[in-house]
């Protein structure tokens, strides 16, 4: 099956093609231009646009809007091209490139997402020599590390949601308007004031 993934959530966004499990290209970049990254990875492989079989899109947790730039791309994708589409966590892609760590992604306003959760790095409990991957795991290195983490160099590639695995983890194929974001908590827009 010729999938095209992608994965928005983060401030690195990644695309990637793949075919039975071989990647055929992947790109990272911002979910800004995501359109023409996957413009990229289809000319370069030399695959049209009708082969393409199947979506895995990143669902989040992760920046609200990134979420919603990646969601609505596989939607206009698959209802032009008439394809499913699987949903697959960026933390659970973030856990794929690194098995056996925690994948920690930066919620801004003070918080990180973990699986199941959104929290303050400080009310995170680790184990001593846990290791911790993904954008939260770097911008709260300090506070982690003291807490007995152990945590890779800022540019090492575990940091990254990559598409790739997003391509190996998707399963529940089906219409791309039934894929649901995971947001882990409400947007501002969606809060009541006391």
């Amino acid at each position: 099956m010729l999938i095209l993934a992608f994965d928005t959530a983060t401030d690195v966004a990644t695309s990637a093609l793949v075919s039975d499990g071989e990647v055929l290209g992947e790109r990272r970049s911002r979910a800004v231009t995501l359109l023409e990254d996957v413009d990229a990875l289809l000319r370069q492989s030399g695959t049209q646009t009708r082969a393409v079989e199947a979506l895995a899109v990143g669902i989040g947790p992760g920046s609200f809007t990134g979420v919603r730039i990646g969601l609505a791309t596989a939607r206009g994708i698959a209802l032009a091209l008439g394809i499913p589409a699987a949903g697959v966590t960026t933390l659970a892609a973030l856990e794929a490139g690194a098995p056996g760590a925690l994948p920690v992604i930066d919620a801004r306003r003070r918080e990180i997402f973990v699986p199941g959760r959104v929290l303050a790095p400080g009310d995170l409990e680790l184990e001593a020599g846990r290791l911790c991957v993904g954008s939260g795991a770097v911008r709260y290195r300090d506070l982690l590390e003291e807490k007995g983490a152990e945590i890779p160099p800022d540019v090492d590639e575990r940091h990254v949601p990559h598409a790739r695995f997003h391509a190996a983890l998707a399963a529940d194929f089906r219409p791309a308007e039934e894929v649901e974001p995971l947001y882990l908590r409400l947007p501002d827009a969606d809060k009541t004031s006391p």
